[in-house]
């Protein structure tokens, strides 16, 4: 018999087993994978847009 593969929890860093009877993989329970959608909900998991500098994204209305 083959040994489960074994990952680590990305919200609380335990170890986990990834198989068929896990229903929360790749996190060890519902909280830990609740948190994670409650990250993605409030944009935590935001990828910066370094395309403009600072300056061009300010509102050109705002002259200061």
């Amino acid at each position: 018999m083959k040994k489960p593969v074994t990952v680590t929890c990305p919200s609380c860093g335990a170890l986990v087993e990834w198989t068929e009877s896990n229903k929360f993989r790749p996190f060890c329970s519902k909280r830990c994978r609740l948190i994670d959608l409650g990250q993605w909900a409030a944009e935590g998991y935001r990828i910066p847009d370094a395309g403009k500098p600072e300056s061009e994204n300010a509102d050109p209305e705002n002259k200061d």
